[in-house]
């Protein structure tokens, strides 16, 4: 399977938390990413953390993209943290609006992340590919279908590159929303981002949280399984490889996935798509 694919990790809390990281980055990148992508905690909380661990990813000879939320962040904070970025020697962000962390009030400079991406343009110009989040199953916090598709235009318009998806397991939610994208001349490659099933209730959990859909069958078969941790497992196996095989299919531009800091989940995954 040619079709370029890239991993998400997320900012270890312990230095044992980095050293499993470290091992599974090494597991992961046998299967060639395109690159790298490490998460930011809310209003920039994680900030040491995932710069640190985007270093060590170009450390290893991997290309790394940085998360940046822009909610609180001032213009002069940007400017210095986009100049660190830079002389790290990374070429590409995930330029998002971000969560306020819980008891923080508004503020910043900063209201949406197509601010953020005209301002990373306006300052570094084409030193960076910015890629921008997009909701195939529309953004929880959205006023309307329509209203997250144009808010996701003025994003294109704003100088994004491509886009990653927030993830789903009904395909028909990305093609519409590509096909509707376009209809606005939001045409970037938009990647779909892919969550492997390992845990019933961590995805019930994180799906509740971030307004992603578990369809109806998924989420009755998993609460069946109860807690067979292995059946969970090779339902999700089966689930998630026949999503990604329909996608490669209609000839999406790449794969994104989410690991969990965990790299078993992903590799049978790819590695059930090369067999394929």
């Amino acid at each position: 399977m040619k079709l370029p694919v890239s991993f998400e990790f997320f900012p270890p809390k312990t230095p044992e938390g980095a050293e499993k990281l470290r091992g599974v980055r090494q597991q992961l990148y046998k299967l060639q990413p395109e690159f790298c992508s490490v998460t930011y905690g809310a209003g920039g909380s994680t900030q040491e953390g995932t710069f640190a661990t985007v270093g060590e990813i170009i450390a290893e000879g991997v290309a790394a993209a940085s998360h940046f939320s822009c909610i609180g962040a001032t213009k002069a904070s940007v400017r210095a943290q986009l100049a660190t970025l830079k002389g790290m020697g990374v070429k590409r962000l995930v330029a998002l609006r971000g969560d306020l962390p819980s008891g923080y009030g508004a503020g910043g400079e900063f209201q949406y992340a197509s601010d953020l991406v005209a301002f990373i343009r306006a300052e570094t110009g084409d030193d960076f590919q910015i890629e921008v989040a997009a909701y195939p199953e529309v953004h929880p916090q959205a006023k309307s279908p329509e209203a997250d598709l144009q808010a996701f235009a003025i994003k294109v318009k704003a100088g994004a590159n491509s886009a990653i998806t927030q993830y789903f397991y009904n395909s028909d939610a990305y093609f519409r929303f590509v096909d509707e994208a376009h209809k606005l001349g939001a045409d970037i490659p938009v990647v779909p981002g892919i969550m492997p099933i390992t845990s019933s209730s961590q995805l019930l959990r994180f799906s509740d949280a971030c307004g992603a859909e578990i369809p109806r069958w998924i989420r009755l078969r998993l609460q069946a399984y109860g807690d067979d941790i292995a059946s969970i497992k090779a339902f999700g196996l089966e689930v998630v490889t026949d999503l990604c095989d329909q996608l490669i299919s209609a000839g999406v531009p790449a794969l994104h996935f989410y690991t969990m800091n965990q790299s078993a989940a992903t590799t049978d995954i790819l590695s059930r798509l090369k067999g394929a």
